[in-house]
């Protein structure tokens, strides 16, 4: 638990301080003094009495009693020191910056092991080692700048990576982005990202906490815990954004399905984030624009009014912007819109983007926002661009600007990217509260992903007709390995999840008989291969006895064969629907277009099981092939609906079923209101 010793400290310690600013242990120092430390500071330094203008002891012994201990020395002196801190000096807060414990070796790691039980042993918070420290309303116990002016509405920000946090400030802060409080956790040996996640939800005030939340994660130990305190931070009205590092596909077990190959940490990383309904980022200007989108007011709709003096950018923006599935209306005609071009002057469009020229006045740019605001009702937000060439003063279009974004109910983006002609003015503009997106295409890639992120999905598991008894039944009979035809029909009729007809037969007689049962024409598929069409094992149109015989004969030859399985035809759009388990986090869904096209586009999307019907539609309509899927050149649409309810089935069987290991549905085939499972495959891990 993160104590009010660690954060509201009324005395702080620095072990290892140094006269030497470029020393961690001296920077540090340096940082709590410049930022006005009420409390009292100590510092430890065996060879010093004074310590800039700060007392020093020789040892920890000496102290008085102390309630946050910042420690800058070697990873072989903290645990001893932190005994003496924790048992005689009543310390109960504790940052280790140093480095050498479990990132370097097992030695490290153990040095590690025993601070932390230490620290537990007396219900005390730890943060780091190998981090660059904290900084809150109270102190700045970090040894990097920059070191932000902290607000209590700015983003509360925390990083498993210390440079990385340094950056992501960096980048943050000449956008207008603020920050309320910054956290390092270092290899998170007792405290991590969850731990302060956990912190922020418990402790939330709306009146008096901060709203944005900011993260970034390089591995998530605890995914329930941060599903779980996300979630509830957004249903109270925060906004999320994290950037998840180290998710490749190199370090993803290789398997032998297509869900194998394609389901990795990232798509359980990706599922965690759109269930709990976190805007999933892929590096620092993405993170820190998304979080100065999340500082305007909120895009209440999809369309867009560009307002602009340049041509070139409003491009781009309207690429960027249409690109992500967010619309440029064209204003209607009007009398509003009449009476709008009279104010500006010969040449200027009042169709969408809005171009008032280069000659346009800040009056002009007035005009038009107020008619954005209350007279075309089209228009839900506004973008604002406006630079300068140096040539004339700017100030008062900057000065409007403030004044219409905290004036009006529809949120405006300020686009202005002359952070050098007019430096002066845009410093006066931030200065203001404001936010700045001086790239336009970064703002309308943020702006499409915060606005269709989803929101967090219920909890509860949707059961009906899933026979839960039944699954566990068949379930618990089983075999570890791939299964057979039989269960996997026992197991999608206890989930009322749709398959063709379908009978495995080891003889020609019962290739016959099976023929004549199910009709023709028929699908016929060697048992046995895992990849069927690699080996020659699939035939299409079977349409008569004769065939069925010469193909049964055929299929039963090939290598690994097991059995040939008869079933009827299906037509249809292909679709897939897979899952993988993965270890922490459950079974991660997947779906996407069927067939080979699941493999060759890799267009898939994933969520994290069990999924609601909300996270079930979303997931079909994120796939870039959705157009397909809603009916595309006179090829009829997917029932959605049917769809997403397949997909929600499946994904309540997996969570009383955890011992499917992997599931591959390729293809369903859907035509109209009729979805069928073709082909399935399920492997077990008891």
């Amino acid at each position: 638990m993160i104590s009010e010793k660690l954060l509201r400290p009324k005395s702080i310690v620095v072990i290892g301080a140094s006269n030497n600013t470029s020393k961690p242990g001296g920077k540090l120092l340096k940082n709590l003094i410049d930022h006005n430390y009420a409390g009292e500071l100590y510092a430890i330094n065996p060879k010093e009495d004074e310590v800039q203008g700060i007392k020093s002891y020789k040892s920890v012994d000496e102290l008085p009693q102390v309630d946050l201990a910042v420690l800058a020395i070697a990873a072989k002196y903290c645990p001893d020191t932190i005994d003496v801190l924790a048992d005689e000096k009543g310390t109960r807060g504790f940052i280790i910056i140093s480095a050498g414990f479990s990132e370097e070796d097992e030695e490290g790691a153990a040095l590690e092991q025993r601070i932390v039980d230490k620290v537990n042993q007396v219900g005390g918070s730890l943060i780091g080692p190998n981090c660059i420290g904290i900084i809150t309303q109270e102190h700045a116990s970090v040894f990097t700048t920059p070191v932000p002016t902290l607000e209590s509405k700015g983003a509360d920000f925390v990083s498993g990576s210390g440079a990385t946090a340094v950056f992501i400030m960096e980048s943050g802060i000449p956008k207008g982005l603020h920050f309320s409080s910054v956290f390092s956790v270092g290899n998170s040996a007792q405290l991590g990202v969850e731990e302060v996640l956990e912190y922020w939800d418990e402790t939330y005030d709306p009146e008096t906490s901060s709203s944005v939340k900011l993260m970034y994660i390089e591995n998530i130990n605890n995914p329930d815990k941060l599903l779980k305190h996300s979630s509830s931070l957004i249903r109270k009205g925060c906004k999320i954004a994290a950037v998840k590092a180290g998710s490749s596909q190199a370090g993803s077990r290789a398997a032998s399905s297509h869900t194998g190959a394609l389901a990795s940490s990232d798509s359980a990383v990706e599922a965690l984030f759109r269930k709990a309904g976190i805007v999933r980022c892929y590096g620092r200007e993405e993170l820190t624009t998304v979080a100065c989108v999340f500082m305007c007011k909120e895009l209440q709709g999809r369309n867009m009014a560009i307002i602009t003096h340049a041509g070139g950018p409003a491009v781009m923006l309207t690429d960027a912007l249409e690109a992500g599935g967010l619309k440029i209306p064209e204003i209607k005609d009007s009398a509003a819109k009449t009476a709008l071009k009279e104010k500006l002057f010969p040449g200027s469009s009042v169709e969408n983007p809005i171009d008032f020229l280069a000659t346009g006045t800040a009056e002009q740019l007035g005009d038009i926002i107020d008619a954005c605001e209350s007279d075309f009702d089209e228009i839900d937000g506004m973008a604002v661009i406006f630079g300068s060439p140096g040539l004339f003063p700017v100030r008062d279009v900057y000065k409007v600007l403030n004044e219409k974004m905290h004036t009006c109910k529809k949120p405006i983006y300020p686009i202005l990217p002359s952070v050098i002609n007019v430096k002066k003015d845009l410093a006066y503009f931030l200065g203001r509260g404001n936010v700045n997106f001086p790239d336009e295409v970064l703002l309308g890639r943020a702006l499409t992903k915060v606005y269709y992120t989803p929101k967090p999905s219920e909890e509860k598991i949707i059961l009906e007709g899933v026979n839960v008894t039944e699954i566990r039944r068949v379930i618990d009979s089983c075999n570890d390995g791939y299964q057979s035809p039989q269960v996997i029909h026992q197991l999608f009729k206890a989930a009322q999840i749709p398959m063709v007809k379908e009978l495995v037969v080891a003889n020609e007689l019962e290739a016959s008989q099976a023929a004549n049962e199910i009709g023709f024409p028929l699908v016929m598929k060697v048992v046995g291969p895992v990849h069927k069409t690699d080996v020659g094992g699939v035939v299409l149109n079977v349409n008569s006895e004769e065939q069925v015989k010469a193909e049964f004969n055929r299929l039963i030859q090939i290598q690994d064969a097991t059995g040939v399985l008869m079933a009827e035809m299906a037509e249809g759009t292909e679709l897939f629907i897979g899952a993988k388990y993965e270890p922490k986090f459950g079974h991660v869904m997947l779906t996407g277009l069927g067939g080979i096209f699941v493999e060759v586009l890799k267009d898939v999307t994933s969520g994290l099981a069990p999924l609601t019907m909300n996270e079930a539609y979303s997931m079909i309509r994120s796939l870039r092939s959705y157009r397909i899927i809603k009916g595309y050149r006179g090829n009829p649409a997917v029932d959605q609906r049917y769809f997403a309810e397949i997909l929600v089935r499946l994904s309540s069987l997996l969570r009383f079923a955890t011992e499917i290991k992997e599931i591959d549905i390729n293809p369903l085939l859907a035509k109209g209101s009729k979805i069928l499972s073709v082909d399935a495959r399920i492997r077990i891990e008891k």
